[in-house]
């Protein structure tokens, strides 16, 4: 066996790779020409040899690579791989953050905030800062039991915001996915507390899909006696169904209206941060009946840059409750037909009632739908049919407003 005495003295000559000095239970120095000095421990898998290397010394001296040694040996009598079990540790101390549920939600939202839009992301960040740091933020991932985190998410369901809840929930539960893939908790607490809140069921925007009840609110449309800003964005609303952001949003500079074609830059849309920077634009085919509306308007806000700019600040555009108010005042409320809800009305009728082809009307409303690869399809593609569709669904629109007419 060694001594510290051999382990000092111990050399390799220059004319050997290298040289070993061997103490008990496969414990062994290895020295090298250049005079380096390496404890490994052997260790046998399936009949083979293998080492495990346990320090240099002096760092660690005799005694404490022969209790390195017999560590290993008892973890491998257990069972336990001892040189993926230390690899594990290692990989555990290299986390760049701490371990309280602060530190690691944070640390989760650096990674995911880049592929998201800016409104995502603090909507996000103040979800954690408002609902969950205040009371589990400065407690360790390991420690929070499922009962700490419900109480949490009751504090929010308390005031009456039952979905905030859930999202503060599905949230949670990302973190606690991230914490786990990362060492930092050995199970998902958020498991089963989707069952101990309120249920959420998401809301629908209102959306008639009936033809009778549909031309009988384009009759309402047209009847519209309010300013003629807010009464062409009532009108195009169901001939275009851009959702409510994009259309109130719209740039003259965006229409071709000699060509029919709206171009809403990619920044404009309803993407990630990837795609809002490097996407392409999104392409609306405008029909005859869409292209009068907007020339109608053209010489009441054509000196402006927004095709439809506020009352108050020309700089900015209507709010989505002036379209609100004003099909509330027509006598339709949230309930029965909403602004976002012309999308929902299109999507259903175009399909059941003109059978349009599914991935048109898709690409048309701006989602990404996936082949069989599942490649998301450009949402430019389609644009000879979108063309044809959307000429088609205006000229549908049209024939139910003339039978809302009808006694």
């Amino acid at each position: 066996m060694l001594t510290d005495k051999h382990c000092k003295n111990a050399f390799c000559t220059p004319e050997k790779k290298r040289a070993r000095f061997t103490d008990s239970g496969g414990l062994y120095l290895e020295v090298s020409p250049a005079g380096s000095k390496r404890w490994f421990c052997k260790l046998y898998a399936d009949g083979k040899e293998g080492r495990m290397a346990l320090g240099s010394y002096p760092g660690v001296g005799l005694a404490d690579a022969r209790r390195a040694r017999d560590r290993a040996k008892l973890q491998k009598s257990l069972g336990v791989n001892p040189i993926q079990a230390r690899r594990i540790e290692r990989l555990k101390a290299s986390n760049p953050a701490g371990d309280t549920f602060k530190d690691v939600a944070l640390e989760w939202f650096a990674k995911q905030a880049p592929q998201w839009s800016q409104g995502h992301a603090d909507r996000a960040l103040r979800q954690f800062e408002r609902d969950l740091f205040p009371w589990i933020g400065s407690r360790l991932m390991r420690e929070i039991e499922p009962v700490e985190l419900l109480a949490t998410l009751r504090k929010v369901e308390a005031r009456g915001a039952i979905e905030t809840a859930d999202r503060v929930l599905m949230l949670a539960r990302q973190v606690w996915r991230y914490a786990i893939a990362t060492a930092r908790a050995d199970r998902d607490v958020t498991e089963g507390l989707k069952d101990a809140l309120t249920p959420y069921r998401g809301t629908h925007f209102g959306a008639i899909t009936d033809p009778t009840q549909l031309g009988e609110l384009l009759r309402a449309l047209d009847a519209y006696r309010g300013g003629p800003i807010v009464r062409a964005a009532l009108q195009l609303s169901p001939i275009l169904f851009q959702r409510p952001g994009e259309l109130r949003g719209g740039e003259w500079t965006e229409m071709d209206l000699d060509g029919a074609m709206w171009e809403i830059p990619p920044g404009r849309m309803k993407r990630t941060k990837d795609g809002k920077e490097n996407g392409e634009p999104h392409m609306v085919p405008l029909p005859r009946q869409a292209v009068k509306i907007l020339r109608e308007l053209e010489p009441i806000t054509g000196h402006s840059k927004l095709i439809f700019p506020g009352e108050r600040n020309h700089d900015r555009p209507i709010s989505e409750n002036s379209v609100r108010t004003a099909l509330i005042t027509l006598g339709y409320s949230s309930e029965l037909q909403t602004w976002h809800g012309f999308r929902a009305t299109a999507r259903t009728m175009l399909a059941e009632r003109l059978e349009c082809d599914p991935l048109v009307i898709e690409a048309q409303l701006a989602h990404a739908v996936k082949d069989a690869n599942g490649r998301a399809y450009n949402r430019t593609q389609y644009l000879k049919q979108r063309t044809k569709m959307m000429q088609q669904w205006a000229d549908y629109l049209d024939e139910l407003r003339g039978q809302a007419r009808r006694p």
